[in-house]
């Protein structure tokens, strides 16, 4: 008998858009509440058996996305379009599947990507009842020449450890190239858009926080510049809370 062809992996990367706000973040947790664990049990409930997600990287729990990519393997041959309706009608309003479409057999989401952009909202002062999951209510007065001032030391490349809250933990190397950190003022809403080849982990949050604790007065431009070169984080440096926080796009 001749012998049959295996049938070729179909693999598939998906862009992604959640509200965090109900979820333990992106990567799957023993609860059952993150965002992983919810798009896999679709895919389980769609291919009959355990399909496993692999995504750009985790968002913490309470934090946003609009462009979360992912990839997972799947046989299917009625359309990508057909796939996606399918996938979306078991996740209900909170996650949304922005595309979906063939990727080549060894297409990673994670390890292929070249960058991201995150962007962080505040609002100075006491955000309404139907912006508070959405951006941090700052309430003290900035000094925004010192906060640009510092903004401009953490531009371009560097060791950030100090702004990792693991604090250098990980085995992969600490520095990162910071492309943009641009701040947009807008009546009382601030727009913090970062984008860099990649992010340690809280490292956004823990910039903005820093930023914002130059603008309050409590620490300096050149207290930054001096936490890049020691690569020691201290407890003067507040890490920014989640629900500000969206990742808007990963780049490959």
């Amino acid at each position: 008998m001749p012998l049959t062809k295996p049938t070729p992996t179909m693999r598939w990367k998906c862009v992604c858009a959640y509200d965090g706000s109900a979820f333990e973040g992106w990567q799957s947790q023993a609860s059952g509440r993150a965002i992983q664990d919810v798009i896999e049990r679709q895919l389980q409930r769609i291919f009959s058996r355990d399909v496993r997600v692999h995504g750009s990287g985790r968002t913490d729990s309470g934090v946003h996305a609009l462009g979360q990519v992912f990839h997972f393997d799947g046989e299917w041959t009625h359309g990508s379009e057909k796939l996606r309706t399918a996938l979306q009608g078991g996740l209900g309003h909170a996650i949304q599947i922005k595309s979906l479409r063939r990727a080549r057999a060894n297409f990673h989401a994670r390890f292929d990507a070249q960058g991201k952009t995150y962007r962080y909202h505040v609002y100075l002062g006491e955000a309404g009842p139907f912006a508070t999951r959405y951006c941090w209510s700052f309430k003290r007065e900035i000094d925004w020449k010192a906060l640009e001032k510092a903004a401009a030391v953490l531009r371009g490349r560097h060791d950030f450890k100090a702004f990792s809250a693991n604090n250098g933990t990980e085995r992969e190397t600490t520095v990162r190239e910071l492309r943009r950190l641009e701040i947009v003022r807008r009546g009382r809403t601030v727009r913090f858009t970062l984008e860099a080849d990649g992010f340690l982990y809280k490292m956004v949050r823990s910039l903005v926080g820093a930023l914002l604790g130059v603008g309050q007065g409590k620490l300096t431009p050149e207290y930054i510049a001096a936490m890049l070169k020691s690569g020691q984080r201290t407890a003067a440096v507040q890490t920014a809370p989640p629900q500000g926080l969206f990742l808007r796009k990963v780049f490959y």
